[in-house]
């Protein structure tokens, strides 16, 4: 299911406050309340939302959206985000690319980067760079989880200990209000953790949407990360956290 951009952000509204009601969102985007009822209908057919009288519910668990709704989500701001972490990525240089839709449009900016290295176990993130010449791929053995393209497991958390790069771009499916990273799959976790050790500087991409959501599994704090770079400024109290922590936060236009 391919959102609207009024779907995307009640979903966001949803996610942020936990509720949405209809007749706030038909006053938000002055439309009809049958515009908004259909519009909760679909998200919640597509899974993201659960129906309740007047509204809607965000939906949690300990179960991620499924790869190919994640990926027609926000598109328009992970291709900023990406443009933004792209820029401080410099050539010459090599770097890891885990799992995730914002790394893959990270993948997308550097199809022009000349003379990188990137090791990922990301094999969307492998196809996309491909078609630039001027980069050596080198892909992660593993377990393949076919929803997704990933590769995860011992071989592939193994894999990454032989490596010391210059950058690590990682993605997450939550982010919590205290800053901690969260994901729904350990042997994800694992892996995600090895990248951070092996990198000089590591850097999160993520939307928005992350923020508050709910996860069951932590790989990090921001604390242990130099730069996180997102769609929307971070709630005052986390990005005076993170400036304590020497974690740049930064916006993307």
């Amino acid at each position: 299911m391919a959102l609207t951009i009024r779907q995307t952000e009640i979903l966001e509204i949803a996610r942020a406050e936990g509720r949405v009601l209809v007749e706030e969102l038909a006053q938000r985007f002055d439309v009809t309340l049958q515009t908004i009822r259909r519009d909760l209908g679909d998200l919640a057919d597509a899974g993201f939302l659960d129906r309740v009288h007047g509204g809607a519910v965000a939906r949690t668990g300990v179960v991620n959206i499924g790869y190919e709704r994640r990926r027609v989500m926000n598109e328009e701001a992970k291709a900023a985000i990406a443009r933004a972490c792209a820029a401080e990525i410099p050539e010459n240089c090599s770097l890891i690319l885990n799992l995730g839709t914002t790394t893959e449009a990270v993948a997308r900016e550097l199809v022009n980067h000349r003379n990188i290295t990137v090791v990922t176990n990301n094999m969307n993130v492998a196809n996309i760079l491909v078609a630039n010449p001027g980069c050596e791929i080198m892909v992660a053995g593993g377990a393949l989880r076919r929803s997704d393209g990933g590769l995860v497991g011992d071989l592939t958390t193994q894999f990454f200990g032989q490596f010391k790069v210059d950058f690590a771009v990682i993605g997450v499916s939550a982010l919590d209000m205290d800053g901690d990273l969260l994901d729904f799959d350990l042997a994800e976790v694992r892996v995600s953790r090895a990248i951070l050790a092996q990198a000089r500087q590591a850097f999160l991409v993520m939307d928005a949407s992350k923020l508050g959501r709910s996860a069951p599994a932590r790989i990090a704090s921001l604390a242990e990360l130099d730069a996180v770079f997102t769609d929307a400024p971070l709630p005052r109290p986390l990005c005076e956290t993170c400036e304590g922590w020497g974690t740049r936060v930064v916006v993307a236009e």
